[in-house]
């Protein structure tokens, strides 16, 4: 078991630098034209976004109730919203990726699905609208407009359990749509990714078009090695002890270790992104390197 008091100051020392990186590369994307016009950035400005949300709402909650578990009392309201925001907007952050991974593809090998106004809505804007719209109101739904009554857990991290999940139908959909595919679909197509690159540049003894695609490359591998260190541990425990229930204390240990580390998928996604950025790193080198004066001697 982890101590809650561990937990606290690993999510503390976590938690302002993570705020603080992604406040920065959100002002760049949004207010740089280039990073803002860019297709392969707006998903990324998305889970820069939820990013943020779960920064200002979910971690500094948990830290509290670290710190407060035995006498803070949350209400039936508050423990929805914890709810809805510690498990939706997760689910999100995997999605969103999900479909990222599948985006790449299209934007390096078939940029001409995306020539004309009329392809970039359908090919880039509509799946993202879809994958939001969705996400939102299958989750509200679930967790403030359910047909039972939502069971409090007022000792637990998260202080509701939805009702809606009794369905074994609906509960095994919220886990194999939007778990199990969502993962595979990651390992796939970033993997593929990696694998067509190689291709194409042995095939043309050159990169293909790699200082125009690297940059879409890099990011999207280099979040995806986030993905798979923390996703796939995650998902075989979770099909061992919730699907199969096979029970040991062993498992119920790496359980609960999957669990938490879980959270920093959130937490360390905008560091891994601002490393995959060539030209952020450059921008941060210039904002704390001191200009150099040069010394002149006065004549005499």
């Amino acid at each position: 078991m982890i101590a809650d008091i561990v937990k606290f100051w690993l999510f503390l020392l976590c938690l302002i630098p993570s705020t603080l990186c992604t406040i920065f590369l959100l002002y760049h994307f949004l207010f740089d034209r280039t990073l803002r016009n860019a297709l392969y950035n707006h998903a990324i400005i998305l889970l820069l976004i939820i990013c943020l949300i779960d920064y200002v709402t979910l971690y500094p909650w948990m830290l509290y109730y670290y710190q407060h578990k035995d006498t803070w009392k949350r209400s039936l309201i508050f423990c929805v919203t914890w709810g809805f925001i510690d498990w939706s907007l997760y689910i999100e952050h995997i999605l969103l990726f999900a479909w990222v991974t599948i985006e790449r593809h299209i934007l390096i090998f078939h940029d001409s699905w995306v020539s004309t106004s009329k392809k970039r809505f359908y090919i880039h804007y509509f799946p993202l609208i879809v994958l939001v719209l969705y996400w939102l109101i299958f989750y509200v739904v679930i967790y403030y407009f359910p047909s039972c009554q939502n069971r409090l857990r007022p000792y637990s991290l998260v202080c509701i359990f939805p009702c809606l999940y009794d369905n074994y139908f609906l509960s095994m959909w919220d886990y194999i749509a939007h778990q199990i595919v969502p993962t595979l679909i990651i390992i796939i197509f970033s993997t593929g990714l990696l694998l067509r690159v190689l291709w194409k540049k042995n095939q043309m003894h050159r990169t293909i078009h790699w200082r125009k695609h690297r940059k879409m490359i890099i990011q999207v591998l280099s979040i995806a090695c986030l993905y798979f260190i923390v996703l796939i541990p995650y998902t075989l425990v979770y099909i061992l002890y919730n699907i199969y229930y096979l029970s040991s204390p062993l498992l119920a240990e790496l359980s609960i270790y999957t669990v938490f580390f879980s959270y920093f998928i959130i937490l360390l996604f905008p560091f891994v992104c601002a490393c995959s950025l060539p030209e952020l790193k450059s921008r941060i080198k210039n904002i704390f390197q001191l200009p150099q004066q040069s010394r002149q001697i006065a004549p005499f």
